[in-house]
């Protein structure tokens, strides 16, 4: 039975892009409606129900949020956005996939990937756990760590900081002069105090600060080759699932 997908875009250019991608990467799939504001997606909602919506953030008559306080959307979603880092953390954290425009057949790709993956063991998320993060406090993050030099203490402004390795069970931090200090943090536990702005986690072992790239050189179709100043002692490869995400977060 085909997969029935709902979108909602507001930009009729943008909807006949997306349309033309959901038929080139799920074939199986059939485009039940198409709507362009608010109001139209509540009305259609209240009575029907697809597998899967394409919800564009920004619509003609308000954000796309005020769709789920108004009617019960039981439907996966995807959404598509042009939205600031600390909103796209948010999906990241509620395991929600977005899609950052200008979209592409890649994005797409990987996103329905995920919703199949999702439908096939642990279900879906909810999307008011999203809503709740995104109107919460605007996060403050971390403007310096406190390192031991032998018995010394000192602090280390991020701007300092070129970039975090994992390296067996420590974490290291380097500064911008090849200086390193063990801090006690996870990479996990970084990602969530650093900005994600200016910092990036590119693979399982580094953490890189935007300024600290030297240099970059595509190895494969979808790889990528790292080279920081101060270098690294490790090769850093972002892998092809990676690499997009690393790509838009170049761009922003």
């Amino acid at each position: 039975m085909p997969l029935s997908i709902y979108i909602i875009e507001d930009e009729k250019p943008a909807q006949d892009h997306l349309i033309r991608i959901i038929q080139k990467v799920i074939p199986d799939s059939n485009i039940i409606g198409k709507v362009e504001s608010v109001s139209e997606a509540v009305a259609w909602l209240s009575t029907h129900q697809p597998d899967l919506i394409f919800m564009d953030i920004e619509l003609s008559d308000g954000k796309s949020f005020l769709i789920f306080e108004k009617t019960t959307v039981k439907a996966p979603v995807i959404f598509t956005t042009a939205y600031d880092q600390f909103a796209i953390k948010a999906f990241k954290v509620n395991s929600i996939d977005y899609l950052l425009k200008p979209i592409d057949e890649e994005d797409v790709k990987i996103a329905y990937q995920k919703y199949q993956s999702q439908k096939e063991n642990a279900g879906f998320p909810d999307v008011h756990k999203l809503l709740a993060t995104l109107q919460s406090p605007k996060k403050e993050y971390q403007e310096r760590f406190m390192v031991n030099r032998g018995e010394r203490l000192m602090t280390v402004p991020t701007e300092q900081i070129a970039f975090f390795e994992g390296e067996d069970r420590y974490v290291y931090l380097y500064k911008r002069d090849g200086s390193k200090y063990i801090v006690d943090y996870r990479l996990s536990d970084l990602e969530e105090i650093l900005d994600p702005k200016i910092w990036f986690r590119v693979n399982r072992s580094f953490i890189c600060h935007i300024t600290s790239i030297k240099s970059m050189v595509q190895v494969s179709k979808s790889r990528i080759k790292l080279s920081l100043d101060p270098e690294a002692k490790r090769e850093i490869i972002i892998s092809s699932e990676n690499s997009s995400s690393f790509k838009k977060w170049l761009n922003q």
